[in-house]
């Protein structure tokens, strides 16, 4: 029986591992993680790997979801132009869902408008992005703040896995 669905947003050149180790992770520990995409089928990660879509977004119900991942990679760029992804994100934050997201992926939480006054961090690269756009900027290797789970950059997933266990634990707990 699963525990929940967490949605994986995924473009043309998402970052491998950023999609990969973070699903297996919460596959093992018993929610559904499909793979929702913009239209393509398959799309392939910065280092060739295939990621076959599961759904489209415009599909997927938000209502359905107890969280949202968005990796890194160069696929966020696409993915924060899409509107029906900036909804799906802000339904999940505004239903206290799990937010989790990596590297360059807060680039679509941005453009969800779900950041401002929150603590968090993010490749050092999009650093001013995530400054600008009202958030405060933490060096660490993953941030927990509420809902909102984020990390930096690869190295760092065993910390950032561990980190969205917790707080779907908590969120479990607090609905049990």
């Amino acid at each position: 029986m699963s525990k929940g669905t967490i949605a994986i947003l995924v473009a043309a050149d998402y970052e491998d591992l950023e999609v990969w180790y973070p699903k297996l992770r919460l596959e093992e520990a018993g929610y559904e993680t499909p793979l929702i995409g913009l239209g393509e089928r398959t799309y392939s990660g910065k280092w060739g790997y295939p990621a076959v879509m599961d759904r489209h977004v415009a599909d997927v119900d938000p209502a359905t979801l107890c969280g949202v991942l968005a990796p890194g990679g160069w696929a966020p760029d696409k993915l924060r132009r899409d509107p029906a992804v900036l909804n799906l994100v802000r339904h999940v934050d505004h239903a206290g869902g799990l937010v989790a997201t990596i590297c360059h992926g807060p680039w679509i939480l941005i453009s969800a408008g779900v950041v401002r006054g929150k603590r968090m961090t993010s490749t050092v690269g999009i650093r001013d992005d995530v400054v600008n756009a009202g958030a405060l900027w933490v060096n660490e290797p993953t941030v927990i703040d509420g809902h909102l789970v984020s990390a930096r950059v690869p190295q760092d997933l065993p910390a950032f896995a561990r980190a969205m266990l917790h707080v779907l634990d908590e969120q479990a707990r607090r609905h049990a």
